[in-house]
């Protein structure tokens, strides 16, 4: 979970670093992979109860809205 959160923030950084929106839109869409490897493995935390309940809510949402302020963002690039 750490790994992939991580890379959510790191691949925005490394897009906003390229030339091209193409570049950015690139890592933007990988950005969101990444939110997807969150969201997956904060399901597998909860069921083998390494999570609270609380806390996977709260990381899902986050990760949902990270997803859709990413997806809104390629949509004008």
């Amino acid at each position: 979970i750490q790994r992939a959160s991580i890379s959510i923030s790191n691949n925005i950084a490394e897009g906003f670093e390229r030339k091209s929106n193409n570049e950015l839109k690139h890592f933007f869409y990988i950005a969101k992979g990444s939110c997807g490897e969150v969201r997956s493995m904060s399901y597998v935390a909860l069921e083998l109860k390494y999570i609270k309940k609380q806390d996977f809510d709260e990381i899902i949402n986050f990760c949902l809205e990270i997803a859709r302020l990413l997806s809104g963002f390629i949509k004008t690039l």
